[in-house]
């Protein structure tokens, strides 16, 4: 069974200033809506956020349906883009497992695994007891996952009250979300190196490969601050 106030605990951490509830709201109403004008149906474009949960990899599978593309390049392109959260899956359940805790559990809560759960249970599951930090989790991820399926709702019926402008700024509150959270992560050497590097590369690698540019300036930076807390043992 799932400890209650392991859960709740995990669900509460939506609310405050650190919340990842209004930025995660944001973007998916920008999804319902940039969904519906897309032609997906008010169940497609629900079904999308309630099975895939990952944005990125939802506006992949949109772009290759509307080019007709086959449901195993769908597949593949959805699965390539969604790798991305395979880091934060091995950084993040090692510290979730617990030999008295059924394997349902891991099994079923990985698919709400997205960078914004991530943040909050890397930041709080110390102050959780080892034994119900996966419920605190499950809790976390429900909380973040439902939001992302109403939301999607929400988009999707309010579509046409939101212009072009409107959505991108929809869209972007999530990312800086992120950016805000890492700055608050940096509370030793190598993240603080990694974030940095990768803030400064970033823009410089866009310059010569913009399709590339995120994916070498994250493999750059954090494998230079890897590096110098393996030297130092840490």
């Amino acid at each position: 069974m799932i400890n209650s106030q392991a859960f709740f605990t995990g669900l509460k951490s939506l609310k405050g200033a650190r919340s990842p509830a209004i930025p995660l709201a944001a973007c998916f109403i920008a999804l319902g809506a940039l969904l519906k004008d897309a032609g997906f149906n008010i169940q497609q474009s629900a079904a999308s956020s309630f099975f895939t949960y990952a944005l990125p990899g939802q506006l992949v599978m949109a772009e290759s349906l509307l080019l007709g593309a086959s449901i195993v390049n769908i597949f593949i392109a959805v699965w390539l883009v969604n790798f991305r959260l395979y880091p934060l899956t091995v950084s993040l359940f090692p510290l979730l497992e617990h030999k008295s805790q059924p394997k349902w559990k891991y099994y079923l809560s990985c698919h709400f695994l997205a960078v914004s759960s991530w943040l909050i249970a890397k930041d709080t599951y110390k102050k959780i007891i080892s034994k119900h930090r996966i419920d605190f989790w499950i809790g976390i991820g429900i909380g973040t996952w439902s939001t992302a399926v109403i939301m999607t709702l929400i988009g999707f019926l309010i579509a046409d009250l939101l212009n072009k402008e409107m959505l991108i700024g929809l869209a972007i509150i999530n990312p800086i979300y992120f950016f805000c959270m890492m700055i608050g992560a940096m509370k030793d050497l190598a993240t603080s190196i990694s974030v940095v590097l990768g803030t400064i590369l970033g823009p410089i690698i866009y310059l010569i490969t913009p399709e590339w540019s995120l994916l070498f300036a994250g493999v750059i930076g954090g494998s230079v601050a890897f590096v110098l807390r393996e030297e130092n043992g840490k």
